[in-house]
């Protein structure tokens, strides 16, 4: 038996403790029952079993057996490529191709250039005016109103920037009003600080203004958080007259609203900010990580004038201050314009793959719905009712093709039969057709064999 053998078993278990035919806290097979059944030996099982645990799958105790550990859920959603040839459509971000020679360029020129020693010390202010007039710069081109650029604070991305916010503005125990389907990030956030998620329902053009009303009116949520433009997963983005009925319910409550809108530069056209309408009652979020890279870690918080300090004084206590030399990348960036032909470029790759995904995925079978925009980094597949979601999901895997079950994307652990693939994280458009090519072929052959229930 080679050592292929127990890594394909490895991989299989993996995929089951991931869309749950594991739970976790269960106990795996024994070493000689799951040997018997793959018609191999205990040993293999058991190098399997060991490779698991260095994986932190598993956990095994002597006279106990192995047991499937607690694992963070954005490890099920943001996946990595076990092997070169996985076809990873699991993650949101941008296509990288020329924008790494653009990047490099930039970063290089600043360390050949005379640098300020305030771009590598500490600060005890919120960060450079420079910095911030190119953080207004950014988030005004896509929508939002800003008077002084002093309501621009600096933070280490947009996942930093809803952490602060939402410790800052709740406290344990509160509920926070989120889209019924929405980006596990900000799930994980709430109930790792001891909030509670409830959510508000969603039809084709976001979060229902009257389903806030009631939600806000029953449950008295601290946040509502809203993702407005492309909107992850579901790739809705709302009309102006649902901005403004949302910005209605927010004025009616004694409610913050976090508006997150880092696909903004993905929209069609300038669509105004829910912001705009409830400036001091709004924390717009925007930031580069999906236009142009998440490891320049930039995000930005649009705050209302009354609270720019007490969020300053919290990201001074939590972080000292986000990286300057980050926002001098960013601030060059932005300031030379690149940073807005970098964003339209991603833009046109997203149109592209769409068409591309349309014409491969939206002919496969005519009950799967099929939701998309034309420049979302993403679709949102919404399989019938009698499919078994999980094995869909499980089946790719084991395939080398990496997907998110929607599961992991709802509000209040409600049963889900969609799923979301990503259409930008492959790079090379040959591996990402061939890779769209396999997903077809596995879902029109498990649709008449193992996915029905």
């Amino acid at each position: 038996m080679t050592a292929a053998k127990y890594v394909e078993i490895a991989r299989k278990i993996e995929s089951r403790i991931e869309v749950g035919q594991y739970p976790e806290g269960s106990k795996l097979p024994t070493h000689r029952s799951l040997a018997d059944s793959l018609s191999t030996t205990a040993v293999t099982v058991a190098k399997a079993y060991n490779l698991l645990t260095e994986m932190g799958l598993v956990e095994s105790f002597v006279g106990r057996g192995s047991y499937v550990k607690k694992l963070p859920q954005l490890k099920h959603v943001i996946q990595s490529e076990r092997e070169e040839k996985d076809k990873n459509f699991s993650i949101l971000q941008p296509c990288f191709g020329d924008q790494l020679s653009q990047l490099q360029t930039t970063f290089s020129q600043i360390f050949t250039q005379q640098m300020s020693a305030q771009l590598f010390s500490y600060r005890e202010d919120t960060g450079s005016i420079a910095h911030k007039e190119a953080g207004r710069l950014w988030c005004e081109t896509y929508g939002l109103e800003v008077s002084r650029a002093e309501q621009i604070l600096l933070c280490n991305g947009a996942q930093h920037a809803l952490s602060s916010l939402i410790e800052c503005y709740s406290k344990e125990g509160d509920y926070i009003a989120l889209e019924a389907q929405t980006y596990p990030g900000v799930i994980a956030i709430i109930k790792s600080l001891g909030r509670k998620p409830i959510a508000v329902s969603m039809d084709e053009y976001g979060m229902q203004a009257e389903a806030l009303d009631k939600v806000c009116e029953q449950f008295k949520p601290s946040l509502v958080v809203v993702v407005p433009s492309h909107q992850n997963p579901t790739t809705v983005t709302m009309p102006k007259a649902r901005r403004q009925a949302i910005a209605e319910v927010i004025q009616q409550y004694p409610v913050w609203l976090l508006e997150d809108d880092i696909y903004a530069f993905l929209n069609q056209e300038r669509v105004p900010a829910i912001t705009n309408l409830v400036p001091e009652k709004s924390f717009y979020i925007s930031s580069l990580s999906k236009a142009i890279s998440p490891g320049l870690r930039c995000g930005f918080i649009k705050a209302p004038q009354s609270q720019v300090s007490h969020v300053s004084e919290y990201i001074r206590t939590m972080v000292w201050h986000a990286s300057a030399f980050m926002f001098e990348c960013a601030q060059r960036l932005i300031d030379s314009g690149m940073a807005f032909e970098m964003a339209a470029e991603q833009k046109i790759i997203a149109e592209r793959r769409q068409e591309i995904a349309k014409q491969m995925l939206g002919q496969v079978l005519p009950d799967v719905i099929f939701q998309c925009q034309a420049s979302s980094y993403h679709i949102w597949l919404t399989l019938p009712p009698s499919w078994q979601l999980d094995g869909l999901v499980q089946i790719a895997k084991e395939h080398g093709v990496l997907v998110s079950s929607g599961q992991f994307f709802e509000a209040q652990n409600q049963p889900s039969h969609s799923v979301r693939i990503s259409l930008m994280a492959i790079a090379d458009d040959a591996v990402f057709q061939s890779g769209l090519m396999q997903l077809v072929s596995l879902i029109k052959r498990e649709s008449s064999s193992v996915i029905p229930v």
